[in-house]
C-alpha cells in the first residue's frame, strides 16, 4: 500500500536551526508556517492528514493561512473523526 511511503513533510524544512542562506525574516516565517503544519498534523493524526494532503504538504498551501483559519481545518477535521463510518 502507498500509505508505507507516505511522507507528508517530504518538502518541508523542519529545522529549528535557520540555514546559511536564509535571512532572519525567511527564517522567522518558516518557523510560523512549520508550527501551522504541525498544528493540523498533530490535531487531526497520521491517517486524517493524509486524507487530507495525499500528496503532502509544501509551504505554499499555508502561506496565507490565519491563526482562525487553521482553527477551522483543525476543528472541521477533528468534528469529522469523532462521526460513525
Amino acid at each position: 500500500m502507498a500509505e508505507e511511503n507516505y511522507s507528508a513533510f517530504k518538502g518541508l524544512n523542519l529545522s529549528d536551526a535557520r540555514s546559511e542562506n536564509e535571512t532572519r525574516d525567511e527564517y522567522k516565517e518558516r518557523l510560523k508556517r512549520n508550527k501551522k503544519v504541525l498544528k493540523i498534523y498533530n490535531t487531526v493524526g497520521r491517517e486524517q492528514f493524509q486524507e487530507m494532503f495525499p500528496e503532502g504538504v509544501n509551504y505554499e498551501m499555508f502561506e496565507n493561512l490565519t491563526k482562525e483559519e487553521v482553527k477551522e481545518i483543525t476543528k472541521e477535521s477533528t468534528e469529522k473523526l469523532g462521526e460513525a463510518k
